[in-house]
């Protein structure tokens, strides 16, 4: 069954959102802007369901090739990523742990990505910028302490994310990864969110990630060791989600850094995410125009 694709976009130098169709993208904004001015403000009504039956007969306004894809969600309040959360993830480490009790949590900034058929930037200060495709789920229905039963229903859409990172800055400290998580435009969201209408969206779906048509991450999400309600559950624990938070769950083992050499992206290369019932999130790479 096709579900309804929502994207962010900007056409003709003006930020809208839409539904993207096979005939093109139906202009949402320029119809219930004054209502909901970005898709935050549709998931925070609970309306992505309805606007989509709504709007389904609509005539596209313009073609997709006219736009430039945006990240979904432009203004979250929170970005929240997992990491290590499957098995051969965690096996990569050698430390002969055993997979931890608690997800591993860190923070990122909505600058650091960038959206669909965008390039992702490599920065002058480093060359190891590496790929890492992951299930994004946005919160449509805030909470706090949400227990693991409820989990699923606070979610009200689904996305991709290649969580690019600049391996070399991950380290330059001992207890964090912020630095080398939030290069601008290091990493990218999208291409589109998808409603989120039962579980069997997110049981046991394919993640894959390919650099130049090459696999090199592919795994499923019934492995993975935190589960999507696990994870809702735990953030939930210690902050409020509200309607709109990101939450970015995790990545297969298969990045570059695990290579012998290290294979770092390049200018010119292209990342693919795909997963079951959601699309393919697509992007090159370039380097930072800098006069630094």
């Amino acid at each position: 069954m096709s579900r309804p694709k929502f994207l962010s976009f900007t056409h003709r130098n003006r930020r809208g959102y839409g539904l993207l169709t096979q005939e093109g993208v139906i202009d949402l904004s320029a119809r219930y802007g004054a209502r909901w001015p970005t898709l935050r403000e549709v998931i925070e009504d609970g309306a992505l369901s309805s606007l989509a039956a709504e709007s389904a007969s609509l005539p596209p306004d313009f073609p997709a090739k006219d736009i430039r894809f945006e990240i979904p969600i432009s203004s979250p309040e929170k970005i929240i990523c997992v990491g290590v959360n499957f098995p051969d993830r965690n096996e990569e480490y050698k430390d002969g742990h055993a997979a931890p009790s608690n997800p591993s949590l860190f923070i990122r900034f909505p600058r650091s990505f960038t959206g669909h058929d965008e390039p992702l930037i490599r920065p002058p200060e480093s060359a190891q910028l590496d790929y890492e495709g992951e299930i994004v789920i946005v919160i449509g229905k805030g909470g706090r302490r949400i227990a693991e039963a409820d989990a699923l229903a606070h979610i009200a859409a689904l996305s991709l994310c290649n969580e690019g990172t600049i391996r070399d800055w991950v380290r330059h400290a001992k207890f964090n990864v912020t630095q080398g998580k939030n290069f601008d435009r290091t990493a990218s969201i999208g291409p589109w969110l998808v409603p989120y209408a039962d579980e069997g969206q997110l049981a046991d779906i394919r993640l894959e990630t390919r650099v130049n048509g090459e696999v090199r991450q592919r795994d499923r999400t019934s492995r993975m060791i935190f589960s999507f309600r696990k994870i809702i559950n735990y953030i939930s624990t210690f902050t409020t989600l509200v309607p709109g938070d990101v939450i970015v769950t995790g990545t297969p083992t298969g990045a570059g850094a695990r290579f012998d050499p290290p294979i770092w992206l390049k200018p010119g290369d292209v990342v693919e995410v795909e997963a079951d019932g959601i699309g393919t999130l697509r992007n090159t790479i370039a380097d930072e125009v800098c006069a630094c």
